[in-house]
């Protein structure tokens, strides 16, 4: 990611103007419904999250995350924040790495939109895939933790966290092609694209055989995790939204996209020196995942990617969508909208690797 691209992530602002809602009204649901608050509250937003409208809320005591859906008509099933709060309370009951939930709200008269309040997680985050910050001989153990985080998640039984229900078990990669898909094909305003249009009609006939089901992120990157502020250890994932049952291929596949993917589009390796960064290769990154997950190795690893890259664009184009429509919430949403087309051609580029 570019060093512009990351300053308008990092750090809060003043409430946008799209975003403002009843200060007055959240602090009377917090003090009803958050064990332990005590206001005054001091409101800001952060400028990362252009999905989900996120804030800080700073008190004498502590600090909370406060995630939002966005005002205005939504996309059906889109922006559930009531999901996020469920899977960061189902695994935060086993030990995962998240944020502690203290509340979720899904009466929309309260500030306008459904919401949920979480713990303040402090550490650090990188927006950059290759951890420029890191001293080269740190870097394997901070991908490392990486790895280790996303095979301990795709390993815990859904089935005894009650979340049966919390997706579809089984084909799962035509499902969200066809998600994608229409999510595309139907955002008008954002128009359509001929890349796009291809792997629409290329994807669903190329799927892998097998199956399998596991609790998936969907947006697992480095700037989606908080690291421990000394140490290589990943202390909380953030952004849930996409999270579903799904194929565990697919949720990692989608993580070590980074390897390439252009660091100006989002946190990505693509054109690094690997070697120099001490940074561990491609191979041996989805060696190490398939040693802690028992496999031997990933076959149709390319159908993987290109499915990847296009969820990536379909999510672009939806971004570019609600920023015709003025309902994006991120200060650089207009940037990722502009990406889309390279997204949709680096997809097709996969796409046609794979034969």
């Amino acid at each position: 990611m570019s060093a512009a691209a990351a300053d308008a992530n990092v750090g809060t602002t003043p409430i946008r103007e799209a975003h403002r809602f009843d200060e007055a009204a959240l602090i009377r649901w917090m003090g009803a419904h958050v064990a332990g608050f005590d206001g005054p509250v001091a409101v800001e937003q952060f400028k990362g999250g252009q999905s989900n409208p996120t804030y800080k809320l700073v008190t004498p005591g502590r600090s909370y995350v406060l995630r939002r859906k966005p005002p205005g008509p939504l996309l059906k099933g889109a922006h559930a924040v009531e999901r996020e709060a469920r899977i960061l309370t189902a695994l935060g009951s086993v030990g995962f790495p998240v944020p502690t939930v203290y509340g979720l709200c899904e009466d929309d008269s309260v500030i306008g939109s459904g919401f949920y309040v979480m713990e303040m997680v402090e550490g650090r985050i990188f927006w950059d895939a290759s951890f420029p910050g890191v001293a080269a001989q740190e870097r394997p153990a901070f991908f490392d933790a990486m790895n280790d985080t996303i095979a301990r998640l795709h390993q815990i039984d859904y089935r005894a966290l009650g979340l049966e229900d919390y997706g579809k078990p089984g084909n799962y990669f035509a499902r969200q092609i066809g998600r994608w898909s229409r999510q595309y094909l139907e955002d008008a305003d954002a128009g359509r694209n001929a890349d796009m249009d291809a792997l629409v009609e290329w994807l669903p006939a190329h799927i892998p055989p097998g199956d399998k089901t596991t609790i998936v992120h969907g947006d697992f990157r480095c700037d989606n995790m908080i690291f421990h502020p000394t140490e290589p250890r990943v202390i909380a994932v953030l952004d849930w939204e996409l999270s579903t049952l799904g194929h565990p291929l697919a949720d990692f596949a989608y993580h070590a996209m980074m390897y390439q993917m252009p660091p100006d589009i989002v946190a990505g390796l693509a054109g690094a020196d690997l070697a120099a960064g001490n940074i561990p290769s491609e191979q041996a990154y989805v060696a190490a995942y398939c040693r802690r997950t028992g496999r031997s190795g990933i076959p149709d690893w390319e159908f993987y990617i290109a499915f990847n890259i296009f969820r990536l664009a379909a999510i672009f184009h939806g971004i570019a969508g609600r920023v015709i429509r003025g309902t994006a919430a991120s200060a650089h949403a207009k940037d990722r909208a502009a990406n889309f087309p390279r997204l949709a051609q680096l997809a097709r580029a996969a796409m046609e690797r794979c034969g």
